[in-house]
């Protein structure tokens, strides 16, 4: 029961973040359960792996964000310009 609370909660706080950060975290959960699975060292194949996995999914993640949003004049027309700052 605590395992599916716990992975609910982190499937939410996953829903609201950008694909950078979407990245990073699955990247870095998948990548720290793969190098606790073939280290010889449990713990430091889980930080290497969590490390690379993080970095490796971050960018790709962001390689997927192209910038662009979606608008909406007032004459209804939807056009497509860059995103705010921060966006």
């Amino acid at each position: 029961m605590k395992k599916l609370v716990v992975l609910m909660v982190l499937v939410t706080s996953l829903a609201a973040c950008s694909r950078t950060e979407q990245g990073a975290a699955v990247g870095g959960l998948g990548g720290a359960a793969i190098g606790a699975a073939v280290a010889d060292d449990d713990v430091e194949g889980a930080v290497v792996g969590g490390a690379v996995g993080a970095l490796a999914g971050a960018l790709i993640g962001r390689a997927t964000e192209p910038g662009r949003c979606r608008y909406r004049g007032r004459d209804g027309r939807v056009y497509i310009a860059r995103c705010p700052e921060g966006y």
